[in-house]
């Protein structure tokens, strides 16, 4: 038997294993069965190449509780280690026998999906156990070893009878962990980061009904027999060829990636790129309201099939986190406990590729079934349009495929809209007016308006529309936006004909004052315009600048400090109507109120701002005058 002194700087470094090196204790199954893995998948790559001559056959890893004994066994079935091996991977702990493995065999071994740091990895089994021991034999003809540590640097290795090749990890569970020895956990732990594991993994076993005999008689009981319980799927969709899946296989694999969620994915985009780095993975669209405060974490990054995280902020574009899927890639750099990105030229390549593979995958479901993609675009506009504001490279490509659909349900590109409303909405300065509107009903009026102008009006009704058409207007010279209800509509798309008003300069001034008297200053600005007679006599506008800085603040970005003004409407008077007539020429001072007050209100509703103690006024006045 050989005793020694593990070979590390620090005289004992498993608290500080315990305490610093790994943020969160329960990886240390992960990290064990991750070694199993790498063990079982080097022996498949060396038999595969001829230079271990032996049979690699169907292993598999076996996780054990034994809660009597408190302990927990992992056992594979790989290349197993010698004496010498264990001495050198085990107790030098700084070196990694998945790092020399890959730098002796790195042509051939790119495929292997070795996962990695051993070393360090299978220390991690101290955050949770007393004492470790290893029980291994090597595919070579070398007599079996038998390592053991009672985390203390001290350790003690000696031969073993083991007569099957592959490694066994004994854990006695520390008594400030005994969570670890509880069947439930353990399958949790499985399950969450271990799920697609290449190798297949036992834990316990299960009852599989027998086949029903052809000759089995009437009152025949079903029988069932114990089988192996795998908990994992050894070859997800992710690791297969796009051309080998059909599209159900894709939506089976949402529901085996998200069991709880019961609607169906709108669409999915298959990741498969070797260079220059490796990485598979695929990413579905599921349906997203027009609230940005979605679940950020549904994104599993994975690396060679091992769970890592479901942050994956920075490798995945920010616009594109509100997704669901998987990202699995050996070439993302992990810290020790494989938790943490660290910064790295790869990751910001990997999102590069990821954002122009969306926007490419986007194009071509766009070009094959405009019609689908369209009655889809509701369910993914706000992914879409962050990703204009957020990543210039989609918003090159954007171009193709976002659309602008019309109060009537038609849908556009930028580059259609812009054809199809030149003619009829272009104005007398030579520039383009998009009207749109933010909500269908609230601005029903003025959309109706529009119309009978023949003007085509956008629905554009994201939380982030202010920013957009910000960004447009600033890359398509005389482009402009405006609400269909920030001004009338002569003055929205003015042309070369202007309205003639029939009051005079000092009656329109004399009609002003009156207005002024009886509408409140704090929000409403007084404005007198010659309109067609037949428009409405009041209408409240918004203005398109300060609304628009208002929205861009409350949102993120525009004028500092918008948000918090207070809201400020002109009040536009028809001097053509009737009722400019009426009022004017009103001699009695209380009903010239009531006519303003009353044409203000019904001003009002028409943006729905009525409300309240003034609405109530308004139903009683209503009644009054109709009495």
């Amino acid at each position: 038997m050989t005793t020694g002194k593990i070979n590390v700087s620090v005289e004992n470094i498993f608290p500080l294993i315990k305490k610093f090196l790994y943020s969160d204790h329960e990886i240390f199954l992960r990290e064990l069965v991750s070694n199993a893995t790498d063990a079982t998948l080097k022996l498949k790559h060396l038999t595969s190449i001829g230079e271990a001559k032996v049979e690699y056959g169907n292993p598999i890893i076996e996780v054990k509780i034994d809660k009597e004994g408190k302990k927990l066994h992992i056992i594979d079935q790989g290349l197993g280690m010698t004496a010498e091996e264990v001495e050198k991977y085990i107790n030098q702990i700084a070196f990694s026998g998945a790092e020399e493995f890959l730098e002796k065999y790195k042509d051939s071994a790119k495929d292997s999906g070795v996962i990695g740091h051993f070393g360090l990895g299978f220390y991690s089994a101290f955050m949770v156990a007393s004492k470790v021991e290893i029980i291994t034999k090597s595919y070579k003809d070398e007599p079996a070893a038998h390592w053991s540590c009672d985390g203390s640097p001290e350790f003690t290795l000696e031969p073993h009878d083991k007569t099957d090749r592959g490694t066994e990890i004994i854990l006695h569970i520390a008594e400030d962990s005994l969570e670890f020895l509880e069947e439930y956990r353990i399958r949790e732990l499985l399950t969450k980061y271990n799920k697609f594991m290449p190798v297949p993994i036992k834990f316990g076993t299960k009852k599989e009904a027998l086949p029903k005999p052809e000759d089995a008689p009437e009152d025949y009981k079903t029988e069932y027999v114990d089988v192996d319980n795998i908990i994992n799927n050894p070859t997800p969709a992710w690791t297969k060829q796009p051309s080998d899946l059909k599209e159900d296989d894709y939506k089976d694999f949402y529901r085996e990636l998200y069991p709880m969620q019961f609607e169906e994915p709108l669409f999915n985009i298959h990741l498969n790129v070797d260079y220059p780095f490796n990485l598979t993975g695929i990413l579905y669209f599921p349906k997203l309201d027009a609230n940005l405060q979605v679940q950020k974490d549904k994104i599993q990054l994975y690396q060679n099939q091992v769970f890592v995280t479901d942050n994956v902020e920075g490798i995945v574009p920010e616009f594109l986190v509100m997704l669901r899927g998987v990202i699995d890639s050996p070439d993302i750099p992990l810290n020790v406990s494989r938790s943490y990105l660290q910064a790295d030229g790869n990751v910001k390549k990997i999102s590069n590729y990821i954002t122009r593979k969306v926007a490419d995958k986007l194009k071509s479901l766009f070009n094959e079934n405009r019609q689908d993609f369209e009655s889809k675009w509701n369910d993914i506009k706000i992914v879409l349009e962050y990703g204009m504001l957020s990543e210039p490279k989609f918003y090159e490509k954007a171009g193709d495929f976002v659309l602008y659909p019309s109060v009537d349900g038609k849908y556009y590109t930028l580059a259609e809209l812009k054809e199809a409303i030149s003619a009829n909405q272009t104005d007398k300065n030579g520039k383009l007016v998009v009207l749109y509107a933010s909500n269908k009903d609230a601005q029903h009026g003025y959309i109706e308006i529009a119309k009978e102008k023949g003007y085509e009006v956008l629905l554009l009704d994201s939380p982030i529309v202010s920013h957009l058409i910000q960004k447009l207007e600033s890359d398509n010279e005389n482009l402009t936006f405006v609400r269909v209800d920030s001004d009338h509509i002569d003055k929205l798309i003015q042309k070369e004909d202007t309205q003639i008003s029939k009051l005079s300069e000092e009656e329109t001034t004399k009609l002003k004052t009156v207005l002024e008297e009886i509408v409140p200053k704090t929000n409403y600005s007084v404005q007198l315009e010659p309109m067609d007679s037949t428009a409405a006599p009041f209408i409240i506008t918004q203005p398109e600048f300060m609304r628009r800085m208002k929205e861009m603040s409350q949102t993120g970005g525009g004028m500092f400090g918008m948000g918090n003004f207070p809201e400020m409407y002109n009040l536009v008077v028809n001097t053509n109507s009737d009722l400019a007539t009426t009022i004017l020429t009103t001699e009695d001072k209380s009903v010239q109120e009531s006519l303003v007050k009353q044409a203000l209100d019904l001003a009002k509703i028409s943006q729905g701002l009525l409300k309240g103690e003034e609405l109530t006024a308004f139903v009683k006045r209503s009644f009054e005058l109709i009495k």
